[in-house]
């Protein structure tokens, strides 16, 4: 690295970068010094849009995922459970724990949900291996709660290792493959240990006194990743989830625990919980040099980029990261969910895009292995319109100013030649824009025709003529394009 590049990085890693999210908490950036992965996160960064899937034994209750065995008083908990399973708490795990003696989705078909995300304008995807609950989705040799265990009728299919036909089936595709996998397993003995019960989220005993139990865990989640990375072919992100799984100091848990005592949370046994993520790294880049890793709302050179959940942050960020969220209103399978509108999926791609942020959109498959039927037609109506208008999205950065009021956004190309005007509302009569100077020699015309759209420079900025016969000529958002 020359040393100029060593100034610039050192400088980078100094800024705090605030994410203005729901819970109003405030994330720092560390870039990777490995200049191998900044460049890999370029790449990343020219995808803009992808696929997340939470699927497990859950999905046949069609409850949430994973959170309704977790004993915290909280709402997606609780409320999330099975209603007349059981009268009480232990019975309740038990039954859960027993859905994998029925998981049998004969309609898995992989092959199927690349075709239609591909066909969306999708360019990676990630995938479930393993939720809090501890189910693998994969095979792995440490555990027998999993997919391919002899219990679950699922077992005796061919394709019973799910994980692996998943990612063999997106790959052919010519996806960027995602392992997701939480750092949490409720139902490992090392985590949620038999000798005490659980108490909350956390690891149920104290590991300052029981170092040895910790580090039985430790190695487990180690090897366990250690399998993905090793035997499901090339693996470009590893996104790990349960940010409470992570090392503290001894200030940040005092902390933490004035903190519950002020407000009565549930939350209640907040410790150390260190898994020794550098030298995890290090081992799965022996194995996948270019892997890029996302330790989920834990600051640090492990966390790759940052992944606002639910949200879109109300302004751009130079850093990399990437809005998850949901298609529906549940990220696991709901019967009769409902599905955000097609316009609106559309709308947020583009706010995000703007922002320099990718998308990250999630359907979950149902008990059976299918996708619900509104899922694959917005799936297919995002494709129209990406075929029109992907070149404003793929491989863009933001502009200096991303947007102008609600309506409108912009992007332009790595190079600065090229701007993108991203309109949510067609408009009627002339377009005046403020945030945006055109060269005089710029041209302009909508995706989708040919047309060369007429413009002049005002004292406020630019006013634009859209002819409106143009108007059919895509739906959703329209967009055009300025070269200079």
């Amino acid at each position: 690295m020359k040393p100029i590049r060593n100034i610039i990085l050192s400088a980078l890693m100094l800024i705090v970068c605030c994410i203005q999210n729901t819970s109003a908490q405030h994330q720092s950036y560390f870039p990777d010094k490995d200049t191998a992965i900044q460049r890999r996160l370029e790449q990343w960064k020219d995808l803009k849009f992808g696929l997340l899937m939470h699927w497990g034994t859950y999905s046949q209750w069609g409850i949430v995922e994973s959170w309704s065995i977790c004993p915290e008083d909280v709402s997606w908990a609780t409320g999330g459970r099975k209603k007349g399973v059981a009268d009480n708490y232990n019975d309740y795990v038990k039954a859960y724990e027993n859905l994998k003696t029925t998981f049998n989705p004969v309609r898995f078909n992989p092959e199927k949900w690349a075709a239609a995300a591909k066909e969306a304008g999708m360019k990676y995807i990630v995938f479930t291996t393993k939720h809090h609950d501890g189910f693998c989705m994969f095979d792995s040799k440490y555990t027998d709660y999993k997919i391919t265990d002899i219990n679950c009728p699922f077992s005796s299919n061919p394709r019973s290792n799910i994980t692996k036909e998943v990612f063999t089936a997106f790959r052919n595709e010519n996806f960027w493959i995602g392992a997701y996998f939480s750092k949490p397993d409720w139902h490992s003995d090392f985590y949620w240990w038999r000798q005490f019960p659980a108490c909350d989220r956390n690891a149920n005993y104290s590991i300052l006194k029981h170092p040895e139990q910790w580090a039985k865990y430790v190695e487990y989640t180690h090897n366990q990743i250690n399998e993905l990375v090793s035997d499901y072919g090339n693996i470009d992100i590893l996104w790990l989830d349960g940010g409470w799984v992570r090392k503290k100091t001894d200030e940040e848990v005092k902390d933490e625990l004035q903190e519950v005592t002020e407000s009565s949370r549930s939350y209640r046994n907040p410790q150390s919980q260190d898994i020794d993520m550098p030298r995890l790294v290090r081992e799965v880049r022996l194995k996948q040099p270019r892997m890029i890793v996302v330790d989920r709302a834990v600051p640090g050179e492990q966390q790759n980029y940052l992944t606002p959940e639910q949200q879109i942050p109300n302004e751009g960020f130079p850093y990399p990261w990437e809005t998850c969220m949901t298609m529906a209103t549940s990220w696991s399978y709901v019967p009769n969910d409902i599905y955000k509108p097609t316009n609106e999926i559309i709308e947020k791609l583009v706010d995000i895009v703007s922002k320099g942020g990718n998308y990250l959109l999630n359907i979950g498959p149902d008990p059976n292995g299918e996708l619900d039927p509104t899922a694959y037609l917005r799936l297919k109506e995002i494709g129209a319109w990406m075929k029109v208008n992907g070149e404003a999205i793929y491989g863009t950065r933001m502009y200096s100013s991303y947007n102008e009021g609600d309506s409108i956004h912009y992007t332009q190309t790595k190079d600065g030649r090229t701007q993108y005007i991203f309109m949510n509302e067609f408009p009627e009569g002339k377009l005046n824009l403020s945030k945006i100077s055109f060269s005089e020699t710029a041209k302009l015309q909508l995706l989708g025709s040919d047309k060369q759209i007429s413009w002049r420079k005002t004292s406020q900025g630019v006013e634009i003529t859209i002819p409106s016969m143009l108007k059919t000529v895509t739906n959703h958002v329209w967009v055009l394009k300025v070269k200079s």
